[in-house]
Parts: C-alpha cells; structure tokens; sequence
C-alpha cells in the first residue's frame, strides 16, 4: 500500500533526527528539586516569549489547564467557556473532577467566544449564585476549526473579566498557529491573558509536553497543583529538549501546515461543492462535510485508499495538516476524500 497520509491530529507527528539529537544530548538534572537546566531554559524563554514573570513544564496541555484553573479559581467557581471548549467537551470532566469547578457554557462563532455573550452569561454577583471564577477561551479552536479569535476580541473578553475581578485563562493549544498566521508576537497574547498555556506536541512536533504562564505567584501555586496532578518529573530535561528543538525549528513553517490546509479545501470545495468553506480555514483544520452520509462510513472508506482522518460528529469529517505531511501529500488525501464524497453526491 502507499504510505499513509494521517491527518487525524497534529499530534501524530515524529520526532526527526535532528529532534532526538537534542533529546539524547540534553544537559539534565532534578526537575523537582529545580535543578534540571534544560526545562530551566525552556520555561525562561517562554516567559520571556510571552512578556511573563514565569513558565511551568507539564507533561499535557489537560495537565496545564487544570493546574493554571486550580490555581486561580475558588473551589466550586465557574467557568465560562464556549460549548465545544476542548475543557468542556474532552476532559473527562477534570475541570469538576480535579480543580473542583462547573463549566457555564456558552454558543460562540466556531468556538470564538464574544464580551457581550460573556457578559450575557454571568450570573449576578451575589449570594446564592454560583461565584464565576474565571472565563477561557481557545486560540485556536478546536472544534470551531482552527479559527483565530484574535487581539481585538480577545481583549473586549479581558475588559468584561476585569469588569469581574476574575482571570481570563487562554487554552492557546495551538496559539501559535494564530500567531504565524496574524503575525502577532507572543507577548502581545501574553499581555491579554492572566495565564495562558500552549502544546508542544501539537503542530510543534514535540513527543510530549506543554508549558503554562502567568505571574510569578500564580505559577508558583500551579506548581503546587501540578505535583498533586502527579505531574513533577526528575531528568525531565530530555523532553524539555525537544520542546526547545521545537520553538527554534517549527514555528515559522506552520504557514506550509496553513497553506496546505487551505490547498485541500480549495481542491474539495472546486471537486464536490460546498461541503466546506475555503475560506473558514485560517490555519491548519479543514472541517468538510459528508451531507446524509455517516462521517464513519467514509473515514473507513478513505483509510482503505491510505488516507487516514477523523470523524468530529454524524456528518462532519476534520483534516488537520502538520509537519509530517507534504503538498503532495494533501493533494491525494484530498483525492481520497473526493472520490469519496463524489460516490454518494
């Protein structure tokens, strides 16, 4: 069979030779002790990438967000976020589970969330009403596909929590996808959120790992929180390496993982018809739909042919582009996916 192509996540991406150099060679000490100097150096120069007083290494970006909640949050708070928020919907309930927090969820613009929804959504500020306790956003969503919300949005957001004395928590999983693809600087996200965390082993290609940040007081109690998440490592230095491998290597070529999204979309928008909008691809996620026919049905038949992808609801099919994947690639995956829909169309 040809080589598979697999844009089912951008998780699914290997470490390069260049990658497990770093990893093999890393400088490594004690993490819990503070002495490992490899994560020192990654969770410095993302501090000062983002204009923040400090950075904490965990080994999942689920880890971050709950440790970043607990420590910013009155137990039994509520957040709110949009209704398919990554928090919300794949979490297995580790917001209520861990940090001891509900959701109050709310229906964005592809996952984007807006002040005056937010506005709309809390309660009032007294006994008996649930306390809020912080509002999230993602950047980029996930199931709103890899849409950008934004400085503009994102800071109307920040005025209304402000307005609340509570924290705006940005799930930036894949912050900078919107960063190559606005041109923003790190440190302008930095200056919105009150923390903010973001994968490495999502469009980054790292094999593990996320890194939280905020001030130098709210990360100390996250640290707190990530240890009782089970979450301290000692030689951690070897996975941090490649977190470091990755902010020096894969950053600017996200616009080829946008580039090649944008390719597939054009090619099956031009071959089926308005299954998917171009034009709503803004990074590296191509949401197409599959009309009456069940996603499932065409994921298995498109596997067959060496294409691999994913199901994200009865009739919504999602391809998410990333370093291991090439033009060439994408065009057959696209190929695939219109013979495909053509079939029943």
């Amino acid at each position: 069979m040809t080589n598979l192509v697999d844009l089912r996540s951008d998780t699914v991406t290997r470490p390069g030779d260049g990658m497990r150099h770093a990893m093999a060679t890393a400088d490594v000490g004690d993490d819990v002790f503070g002495e490992d100097p490899t994560v020192r150096a990654l969770e410095e120069r993302v501090a000062t990438l983002f204009g923040r007083q400090a950075a904490m290494f965990t080994a999942s970006g689920l880890m971050a967000t709950q440790a970043l909640l607990a420590a910013t949050c009155p137990r039994g708070s509520e957040i709110i976020c949009e209704s398919n928020a990554h928090l919300a919907a794949y979490e297995s309930g580790a917001v209520a589970i861990l940090a001891n927090l509900q959701t109050r969820t709310v229906d964005g613009d592809r996952g984007r969330l807006d002040a005056t929804a937010v506005s709309a959504a809390m309660r009032p500020p007294m006994f008996p009403a649930t306390q809020l306790g912080a509002i999230s956003v993602e950047e980029t969503t996930n199931r709103g596909g890899g849409a950008i919300h934004g400085l503009s949005r994102l800071r109307k957001i920040r005025e209304v929590a402000d307005g609340r004395s509570v924290p705006l928590h940005v799930d930036g999983a894949r912050i900078f996808n919107a960063i190559v693809a606005t041109g923003v600087a790190p440190a302008a996200y930095g200056a919105i959120a009150s923390v903010l965390s973001f994968c490495l082993s999502k469009g980054l290609g790292a094999p593990v790992g996320s890194v939280a940040v905020g001030d130098a007081d709210v990360m100390g109690e996250a640290r707190r929180w990530r240890r009782r998440l089970g979450g301290d490592m000692r030689q951690a230095g070897v996975l941090a390496a490649a977190g470091i491998y990755a902010l020096d290597h894969h950053v600017d070529r996200l616009a080829d993982d946008h580039a090649n999204a944008r390719a597939i979309a054009d090619r099956i928008a031009s071959a089926v018809g308005d299954v998917v909008e171009p034009d709503d691809v803004a990074t590296n996620m191509v949401y197409v739909s599959t009309g009456s026919r069940p996603a499932a049905e065409v994921v298995r038949q498109v596997s067959d042919h060496g294409v691999l992808i994913g199901a994200m609801d009865t009739h919504l099919l999602r391809l998410v582009t990333h370093l291991d994947v090439d033009a060439a690639d994408c065009r057959r995956a696209a190929d695939v996916v219109i013979k495909a829909l053509s079939a029943t169309a």
